[in-house]
């Protein structure tokens, strides 16, 4: 039901993505509203108020939309009657989204978001009981305090270390660590968001391509191999581009496990953090790069950037670490 006046209710933002999309001659595009989504889902006891925010493939959203996102959450829990947020999303960049959210998640109350692997015309179509497990989800007391979480294919997992590992099976989420940290940074007024590249290291690479991104980039994020590991030609060009004052961080090209100081020989992670680099020893390269952009947009230094990074890895309770990065 439609929310009426101060009424308790959930509020759900819209953006596109499958889970709105309908198969068509030239591809499946986003074509559903919100009031579509809910029609299909049903509605929960909780009453509903609809946000229609935008409606694109997540594939085409840029970093303006990605924020336009986190203002319109963050909007959302400026009214005392908000009993939690929904978003309806793109799989496709899911794990950038959603974590960015969580970076500015300072309120108790839950964050949901939500998506399909399957259109909503598909035999298969998984959406509607996806957007019903995020509703229930939303208007249940014991989702408070854990931050954005995401609701896909039964299950519930923190967006803290999501990764997409399908792009047409269910689960399509898991989640390189369960109980990660949650550092968050402090809102502040955007002016400009600063250019942070993702590159992806292999045998053979280039390591004029870390010159090259270090000429207009404010961070570079690397995706090493193994536990972020790499030629020492690329080394030389990361202490290059720490010289020029841009930012970078080592992550690993592996969905799994921890990346950490242990090979040298002029490539591994030891000389790459001699270099000036820092290690994202959980957080994988989309959302280190998310990480990056709001630790930059709020004028955060060389200190704050690997502070953040440390305090990313496990703790026993993903609920007790809220502390802001300053």
């Amino acid at each position: 039901m439609p929310a009426v006046g101060g009424e308790p209710h959930i509020v759900v933002i819209t953006t596109g993505g499958t889970v709105a999309s309908r198969r068509g001659a030239t591809g499946a595009i986003p074509a559903l509203t919100g009031d579509d989504l809910l029609g299909r889902a049903g509605i929960g006891s909780a009453p509903v108020r609809i946000v229609d925010l935008m409606s694109l493939d997540s594939s085409a959203m840029c970093v303006d939309d990605q924020f336009r996102i986190v203002d319109a959450v963050t909007g959302a829990l400026t009214d005392d009657a908000v009993l939690g947020v929904v978003v309806t999303h793109g799989t496709d960049t899911m794990e950038e989204s959603a974590f960015l959210v969580d970076l500015y998640a300072d309120d108790p109350r839950p964050v949901v978001f939500t998506g399909a692997q399957f259109t909503d015309d598909s035999p298969t179509a998984d959406g509607p009981a996806n957007l019903a497990g995020a509703l229930a989800c939303a208007a249940d007391p014991d989702s408070r305090g854990r931050g954005v979480v995401v609701a896909m294919g039964g299950a519930l997992l923190p967006a803290r270390g999501l990764l997409k590992i399908s792009t047409s099976e269910v689960p399509a989420f898991d989640v390189v660590h369960p109980e990660l940290g949650r550092p968050t940074l402090p809102r502040t007024t955007r002016t400009v968001v600063p250019r942070v590249e993702s590159l992806s290291l292999y045998p053979g690479v280039n390591p004029r391509i870390v010159d090259a991104a270090a000429l207009d980039a404010a961070a570079i994020v690397l995706s090493a191999t193994g536990s972020g590991n790499t030629h020492p030609d690329v080394t030389a060009a990361v202490a290059r581009a720490v010289q020029r004052g841009v930012t970078v961080v080592v992550t690993s090209r592996v969905p799994y496990g921890e990346v950490t100081a242990v090979y040298g020989g002029g490539g591994g992670a030891v000389d790459l953090l001699d270099a000036g680099a820092i290690l994202s020893t959980w957080l994988r390269a989309p959302q280190a790069r998310m990480a990056l952009l709001g630790l930059l947009s709020s004028g955060a230094g060389r200190g704050a950037v690997g502070e953040f990074f440390a305090r990313s890895g496990p703790v026993h309770d993903n609920r007790r670490l809220h502390t802001a990065v300053r």
